[in-house]
């Protein structure tokens, strides 16, 4: 992993980002960034003008832990990057001194940060405050996911829509929810998109790791792709890919585009291909971008770029393009082969938190709305900075206090806690933090390789073994 040692300049906000996936790196990272930058955000945290935040990263050991060419992807650097496990970051916390700390993790682990963190400080004290919140569109899980980020001083939700959604299941069991904060996805930006002429020249078809889950319906998606080139042999269509066989993202994926493409009957066209790259990158010289109910629908959007969100295998809850009711969106590929071009519905738009170039073309609504969509235009974040400069300012904070504890969850919380090697307590378990200053260089390295291996193989156990045993065995 990438590792640098820069001076902190005096002033800066000290700033670290735990991260269990390439995805969630991102949206930690940016968010930091966004927290600690923009219209008064020196005034409000209390720094030094024209300072950047100095941001070390963290990348939680685990089955996503994204690989150097990934990280390359995704374009974001620290100050310094190192794969921990949950223990050694609790370690890290007790040994440095941050002012922030973004959870940029699962739900199960960020609940394991957060009792790890009682456990260091009990009692009010000087430690960092702690913010996570979700890398995209909540469609899943929401009752589950809150509750096991319920705790960190901020949980930020990326719309007006997600937050009242967060507040309402806080108060449900009767939890404080006074940590809830909107903001925006911190990766909404880029360029307003200028038509070159008229129709679609660049497709984008965003695929996802999971969804859908099955190889006939992955492999009807990328052939429907494919036949939309044919039709229209004056598009190109790209199908931009999350990762390479092998690698893992926020989700398993079992069945790889790059090996579903041996399935198209033709193979694929010469004016369709496949891509990897940045998201924003590619979106840059898209005309139409196509997806189930990937989060990069939001970033077209933003940019005012038709987004077509799929209806051909249902609109569905498990498929996630139920989020998507009511914004204009939803088409299937024959209607997009007939040369729709979805736009999205303004007073959606609003909602969601996208106030890009699309919002600000909108209709006329309410003045409270309107007044709330400039608001938000101006900056999202401003809400965030405001909450963590008077935090930081506090002094002593106050313990951390999760709603599930032994008492409120005790068939529960101890299992998720002892899946990153601590205790009920929150304590790290006997060895779960190995010394490692004793050991030489070539053990250390030694131990890396098999590390790695080992990650390599239960990824392509995943996507190779795991699926010819099921075809095997009819399950």
């Amino acid at each position: 992993m990438p590792d640098s040692n820069r001076a902190v300049p005096r002033g800066a906000l000290r700033v670290a980002v735990l991260a269990d996936s390439d995805t969630r790196w991102k949206w930690g990272a940016l968010t930091a960034r966004r927290l600690a930058s923009g219209p008064g955000a020196e005034r409000e945290a209390g720094l030094e003008a024209g300072l950047e935040p100095h941001l070390t990263g963290y990348l939680l050991r685990g089955r996503a832990t994204p690989t150097a060419r990934q990280l390359g992807e995704v374009g974001v650097r620290a100050d310094r990057l190192t794969e921990v496990t949950c223990a050694q970051f609790l370690a890290e916390l007790r040994r440095e001194r941050y002012d922030v700390v973004v959870l940029a993790l699962v739900g199960g682990a960020v609940q394991a940060v957060l009792h790890g963190a009682r456990a260091l400080w009990p009692e009010p004290a000087h430690r960092p405050v702690l913010v996570t919140g979700y890398v995209g569109v909540v469609y899943e899980k929401l009752a589950d996911g809150l509750l096991l980020r319920h705790g960190a001083d901020l949980v930020l939700a990326n719309s007006r829509h997600d937050a009242g959604r967060f507040r309402a299941v806080y108060e449900g069991v009767g939890a404080d929810a006074s940590a809830v904060t909107e903001t925006a996805l911190p990766f909404l930006e880029g360029a307003p998109y200028e038509p070159a002429g008229s129709g679609a020249h660049t497709v984008v078809f965003a695929v996802q790791p999971s969804v859908p889950q099955s190889r006939a319906d992955r492999t009807y998606l990328l052939g429907r792709a494919a036949e939309h080139a044919r039709l229209h042999p004056e598009r190109e269509v790209l199908v931009k890919l999350r990762s390479r066989p092998g690698e893992h993202t926020t989700h398993l994926e079992e069945f790889p585009y790059q090996r579903l493409v041996e399935r198209i009957p033709g193979g694929l066209p010469a004016n369709c291909r496949l891509v990897y790259g940045n998201m924003g990158e590619v979106l840059d010289g898209a005309d139409l971008l196509v997806t189930v109910s990937s989060t990069a629908a939001l970033e077209s959007l933003h940019r005012g770029v038709p987004t077509a969100v799929l209806t051909d295998l249902g609109v569905r809850e498990v498929l996630g393009n139920h989020h998507f009711l009511g914004s204009g969106c939803l088409a299937s590929w024959d209607q997009l082969d007939a040369g729709l071009l979805p736009q999205g519905d303004p007073a959606w738009l609003a909602a969601q938190g996208v106030t890009g170039p699309a919002a600000a073309r909108r209709v006329p609504v309410a003045a409270d709305d309107d007044a709330h969509a400039h608001a938000a235009a101006d900056d999202s974040y401003a809400a965030a900075r405001a909450r963590l400069a008077r935090l930081l300012e506090l002094g002593p904070l106050p313990a951390v206090a999760p709603y599930y504890t032994r008492v409120t969850a005790p068939g529960y919380l101890p299992g998720i806690l002892a899946r990153h090697h601590l205790a009920p307590d929150g304590t790290p378990l006997p060895g779960a933090v190995r010394v490692e200053g004793g050991e030489s260089r070539l053990r250390r390295r030694v131990r890396a390789h098999v590390r790695e291996a080992a990650r390599g193989a239960y990824r392509q156990g995943v996507q190779r073994v795991a699926p010819l045993i099921r075809r095997l065995g009819e399950l």
